[in-house]
């Protein structure tokens, strides 16, 4: 928006929800005695297969209000990123619950956006187009890591059945 332009800025759509949701998944716990916090992302992610995909499917709920905002695909095409990357760490056992805990993929696009509409406004128009890339790529997403837990699963019971041939 530029400073001669006088069309009044309307209020960012749904961004208190997002944030609460970035703070439930990110950053609702505090360990005892500590300044570290961390949220429900991680603990999901302790349920094998289900957690990370739920996890995946909550951060979709960060990305939708930013569509809603008017957010160019480009930095929707980023907050993706984070939430991939969330994602396909999250999936490696135990490593990847604590990778999950310090990475806070939900804050980050939270603070993304934030910065965005402080930055730009919300006076851009969103494009179905977007959204329609956003939830492919979420599901692309949720097929991959679905995929790499399948595979895993594939090679611990093969393992396991080596194991006790022997």
């Amino acid at each position: 928006m530029s400073e001669h332009d006088d069309t009044p800025r309307r209020p960012p759509r749904n961004l208190d929800s997002a944030r609460a949701v970035a703070r439930l998944l990110d950053r609702s716990l505090r360990i005892p005695g500590t300044s570290l916090r961390f949220g429900l992302d991680p603990i999901l992610g302790l349920i094998p297969g289900i957690g990370d995909a739920a996890g995946a499917l909550a951060s979709g709920y960060i990305l939708y209000v930013a569509w809603l905002n008017g957010t160019p695909g480009s930095m929707i095409g980023r907050m993706m990123l984070n939430v991939g990357v969330d994602a396909l760490m999250g999936a490696i056992p135990v490593i990847g619950d604590l990778f999950d805990a310090g990475w806070q993929a939900n804050a980050r696009n939270v603070a993304l956006l934030e910065k965005w509409l402080d930055d730009e406004g919300s006076q851009r128009h969103h494009s179905v187009a977007i959204l329609v890339g956003v939830m492919a790529g979420l599901l692309a997403l949720l097929a991959g890591v679905g995929w790499v837990l399948w595979v895993m699963l594939g090679a611990l019971l093969q393992a396991g059945t080596a194991g006790g041939a022997g």
